[in-house]
């Protein structure tokens, strides 16, 4: 690359060479006319990248792999995983490619990653290319989970490919330039056991360890400390998506991340009603990654790590069993605690004791919000206003009035803080009707859609005139929503 239009930009190759049995060396699909979509200026600053030089005709090159840094090797990474409950023994990058990885300002090591870059050895069928839409919804929502503080993978551009992609009917490709902790998922260490070989998934654990959880390394049995770490990370991570109403969709143990990093955003959507039974994926018949179900997922999928580790846990099964059981059981403490933590703070009684009375409320409150079905956004928005004497906003939104009355009066006694709940409960969150709108309207070649939506959900607690759209849930005649996976 040449200095004008690349920045100085040093890719390792950390992944590829130190687990070579788990990935495949691949070359992107040549783009001849890539042209940028979107790019996330912010997040290439972080990066020490220059926004202007991956606007330039070797910065787009770079963008769509086509362009590779010198001493990087570009690799489509192999793992396993159970789909919906079924164990598919060899998956992997179909349509994406590791880069390398960089070290941003902050020192710490991101992956550079493709999606829809074309078709590689584990495409299995697939035509390994990705249309505008589906690239787009990644981009927004990921860029809305990281807003939220939530912990994600996140979009650095969109760059259209010029090329057709062949769904149900034709549409504009795209490729996404993913930035990551890393792509380790569960589904990798399920791979890497099915191999048989005990030294690749101790290099693997070894690996996991330096790159998201060092402190294992010290403890006694420190692959049984990077599980129960990762364990801890996942128990926060649904938490959290459980608190925003964030229904992932899509939860096979293959997008589970070893770093605790959201991935993968496909059929996945904001409850808008409360409903524990919601589901967007048009593939989930019956409801198996529900919003109410996905602690019990992330368990289950846990326990799949769980199995692909045993080996190094103890030479005997049985007391390697034994420990991966005990660390399993803590998931369900771990996430209620956490949840329960951030269901405080949406309420503005982090800073009070009584934690008897609140756990009380909580529960009251989900009774509530089950039976009710409010907009979950905006009804937790509405409860700053009710913190401050004005309880009209939420009893909007409900039908059991005298219940919410009750149940209002008793809370405002514990003195909830309306500022501290303002700082925690979004007004804008990715609307399901206004994604859709965005969408279209980029695969139609227009992205302002998308750029006025990113502008509401990348500072989502600050209220502001002109956005009251943004703030509201989708009209009646938008109907049910369903989504697909893009692929």
């Amino acid at each position: 690359m040449s200095q004008a239009t690349a920045p100085s930009l040093a890719l390792g190759n950390l992944y590829a060479r130190e687990l070579p049995e788990l990935a495949v060396s691949w070359q992107a699909a040549e783009v001849r006319q890539p042209q940028l979509l979107l790019l996330n200026e912010p997040l290439a600053q972080e990066l020490g990248l220059e926004p202007a030089a991956l606007q330039g005709e070797e910065g787009l090159r770079l963008l769509v792999g086509n362009q590779v840094p010198e001493g990087a090797t570009p690799v489509a990474q192999v793992y396993a995983g159970h789909q919906f409950g079924g164990y598919s023994p060899r998956l992997g990058d179909g349509r994406a490619l590791l880069l390398g990885e960089l070290e941003g300002r902050d020192g710490r090591l991101r992956d550079l990653h493709l999606k829809g870059s074309g078709r590689t050895p584990l495409a299995r069928g697939g035509d390994g290319l990705a249309a505008v839409g589906p690239m787009v919804r990644e981009y927004v929502v990921s860029e809305a989970m990281h807003a939220l503080g939530i912990p994600t993978t996140r979009s650095l551009a969109v760059v259209a490919t010029g090329r057709p992609v062949h769904r149900e009917t034709t549409l504009p490709g795209a490729v996404l330039t993913r930035v990551a902790g890393s792509h380790l998922r569960v589904g990798t260490f399920q791979y890497a056991r099915s191999l048989g070989d005990p030294g690749l998934l101790r290099r693997l654990a070894d690996h996991a360890i330096a790159r998201h959880h060092p402190e294992a390394a010290s403890a006694d049995n420190p692959p049984l400390a990077l599980f129960e770490a990762v364990l801890g990370t996942q128990a926060s991570l649904v938490a959290q998506w459980m608190a925003v109403g964030f229904v992932h969709g899509v939860m096979n143990t293959d997008n589970m991340t070893i770093s605790g990093e959201t991935i993968d955003y496909g059929p996945c959507a904001f409850m808008e009603s409360h409903d524990p039974a919601t589901v967007f994926s048009s593939i989930d018949h019956g409801g198996r990654y529900a919003y109410g179900n996905q602690p019990v997922v992330a368990t289950w999928n846990l326990a799949r790590l769980a199995e692909a580790m045993l080996p190094l846990f103890h030479d005997d099964q049985e007391q390697a069993v034994a420990l991966a059981v005990e660390v399993l059981e803590t998931f369900q403490r771990r996430h209620d605690d956490a949840l329960f933590g951030l269901l405080r703070a949406k309420l503005g009684l982090s800073g009070t004791g009584d934690d008897e009375r609140v756990a009380a409320l909580v529960s009251d409150l989900s009774g509530l919000l089950q039976r009710n079905h409010p907009d979950h956004t905006g009804f937790f928005r509405a409860l700053g206003a009710a913190a401050r004497g004005d309880a009209e906003p939420a009893r909007s939104l409900v039908l059991e009035l005298a219940e919410l009355d009750d149940w209002v009066e008793r809370w405002r006694a514990l003195g909830p803080d309306p500022e501290a709940m303002d700082r925690v409960n979004p007004v804008y969150v990715p609307r399901n009707h206004l994604v859709e709108e965005a969408l279209d309207a980029a695969t139609a070649g227009d992205l302002e859609p998308a750029h006025r939506l990113l502008d509401a959900v990348t500072a989502p607690y600050d209220e502001r005139p002109g956005l009251e759209r943004y703030a509201q849930p989708a009209p009646e005649e938008f109907g049910r929503y369903t989504t697909f996976c893009g692929t």
